[in-house]
């Protein structure tokens, strides 16, 4: 009998969670052809959709050019050069990571502003007037850049520096041989090595600013996403909504097709078994000066000048809400976070330890289409999630008004199940890959010991997997975790009336000018995310040459 068509709880599980990740896509593609629009989505057409896609298109060029050079040229300074603060760069250059683009954009609004520090500094310094000077405008296309730029470089930066690190040393020492000095060897050797790594960074990086909604909502960007939120809201035509999330999409996929083919048909495995990282180049005198503000600049512009302007705002001006209403807010973000995580730990668990008990190529491809879930903006799936779940909720409400004679309102948009369910599907695969790849290293033989032991499949998961999976799942948890806690355009969609978080009211705050008030929740967001960030960077340590 063939082993796919033999039932297999685990594989029916694993196929299960797989539509249920992709049906938000699904739903978001059903309603590109459909009609009902009433005019909106001519009206958008005509009208503002060509901003849509020329300020999408920059903020991706502006985006990719910037985190490819700050993150290609921090990484290659710190491993494979040796200059004063070196060792403190390796770690810190990923802190970045912590700060939310839409925090970031609110922080540097403030700094930078007519009445801001630097320029009522600059005022009084020099005696200038208003008309005396100029000043950018970080409240635009441009400043948006700026922002996703500052806390997005880490992506490229870890795997461009790990690629750095791991590549052949042997190549290099040929091309040194060959008289190539240190730049031709760079743009001759390491960089056409790393270049699938770099990609990766820099695709990571781009989907993160599609999927953006405080920056470029709150500097007045007019992009896809803005345009979906404004769809649903202020148009109130779900359709049109779904068919720019369908269009968002769209971006997403070419984005990940360019990536794919421009690589043609060029290879970059390694070949030689002389993989002994090189000694460091040390640097002297103005090089190493140098090289020392290279890698001070986007660490200061990305975290420490931020974090300390948020410290600021919150002990001088103070969030009168602060409070009673902070530990509310705190305290929804705390049980949606960790009850996200909590789902998505379990689930990664079962789908990796399915696809490895099944050892077939569907359930394979079945997690791997779970994994493309991060892929997906979470405006869109929003949008993807609240059609069905709505059309099912008014079936449940109609049912329970047939059966019982009173109405039980919204079961499911009500409450913060869909909203769960849209973490889960955005977030899912966060925890698959942690979990996935450190169920990967534990080697096949311990499975088939515990069976000659009289062990099944789930007893095995439990008594010899899960102890050794211990460290990873929690890692996957806190990864979802700080996630969940970030997010902003999904939570704005689907929250429940009068439920806000720490991200919608640093969001509600900073669209009304309140900067002060908002630094306080804006501030808890970035010391949550700086947990995950504390544990990679004593890993980035550990690996050290």
């Amino acid at each position: 009998m063939n082993p796919i068509l033999r039932f297999n709880p685990l594989l029916l599980a694993t196929a299960t969670v797989a539509a249920l990740v992709g049906m938000p896509v699904a739903s978001v593609l059903a309603n590109v052809f459909s009609g009902g629009t009433g005019g909106t989505w001519a009206h958008l057409a005509a009208t503002v959709l060509p901003d849509y896609v020329r300020n999408t298109v920059w903020l991706c060029l502006g985006v990719g050019v910037g985190v490819v050079v700050v993150g290609v040229a921090t990484a290659w300074l710190t491993a494979m050069h040796e200059f004063p603060g070196q060792r403190f760069f390796q770690w810190a250059l990923v802190l970045p990571l912590a700060m939310p683009a839409y925090v970031l954009a609110y922080v540097y609004t403030d700094f930078l502003q007519f009445v801001g520090p630097l320029q009522t500094a600059l005022r009084e310094t020099f005696g200038w007037q208003r008309d005396d000077y100029w000043f950018p405008d970080v409240r635009s296309t441009g400043g948006a850049v700026a922002m996703f730029v500052f806390v997005l470089y880490p992506y490229v930066y870890m795997l461009a520096r790990t690629a750095f690190l791991e590549r052949a040393s042997g190549m290099l020492e040929a091309a040194r041989t060959l008289g190539e000095g240190a730049w031709r060897s760079f743009f001759r050797v390491s960089l056409p090595l790393a270049r699938p790594a770099v990609a990766a960074g820099a695709t990571l990086a781009l989907m993160e600013t599609l999927a953006d909604y405080g920056t470029v909502s709150y500097f007045a960007v007019q992009t896809f996403t803005t345009g979906i939120y404004r769809a649903w809201f202020s148009l109130g035509d779900r359709i049109a909504a779904a068919q720019l999330a369908a269009a968002l999409l769209g971006f997403v996929v070419l984005l990940l097709a360019i990536e794919q083919l421009s690589r043609g048909r060029a290879r970059f495995h390694n070949t030689t078994g002389r993989n002994r990282p090189m000694a460091g180049r040390r640097l002297r005198g103005w090089h190493a000066g140098a090289a020392f503000l290279a890698c001070a600049l986007p660490l200061c512009a990305g975290f420490l000048l931020p974090a300390g302007l948020l410290l600021r705002l919150a002990l001088v001006e103070g969030d009168a809400q602060f409070g009673e209403r902070f530990v509310g807010l705190a305290r929804n973000s705390f049980v949606l976070a960790g009850l996200t995580a909590g789902i998505a730990v379990g689930l990664a668990l079962l789908l990796a330890y399915g696809a490895r008990v099944s050892r077939g190529w569907l359930a394979r491809a079945l997690n791997r289409l779970v994994g493309l879930g991060y892929a997906v903006p979470g405006s869109v799936i929003a949008v993807g999630v609240l059609i069905p779940v709505t059309r099912l909720d008014n079936w449940l409400a109609a049912q329970w008004q047939l059966w019982f004679g009173n109405s039980p309102g919204l079961l499911l948009t009500g409450g913060v199940a869909a909203l769960v369910y849209a973490y889960l599907v955005r977030f899912l695969a966060v925890a698959l890959h942690s979990v996935g790849a450190s169920l990967s290293k534990i080697t096949p033989s311990m499975d088939d010991a515990a069976r000659s032991l009289g062990l099944g499949q789930g007893a095995t998961l439990r008594r010899v997997h899960l102890p050794m999976l211990r460290g990873s799942l929690f890692t996957a948890g806190l990864l979802v975790f700080v996630d969940v806690m970030k997010e902003l355009p999904a939570t704005l969609v689907m929250r429940p009336f009068n439920f806000d978080t720490l991200a919608t009211q640093a969001y509600t705050l900073a669209s009304d000018e309140r900067l002060g008030e908002a630094s306080t929740a804006a501030l808890a967001i970035v010391v949550v995310g700086l947990l995950p960030l504390i544990a990679l960077s004593r890993q980035i340590v550990r690996s050290r040459r």
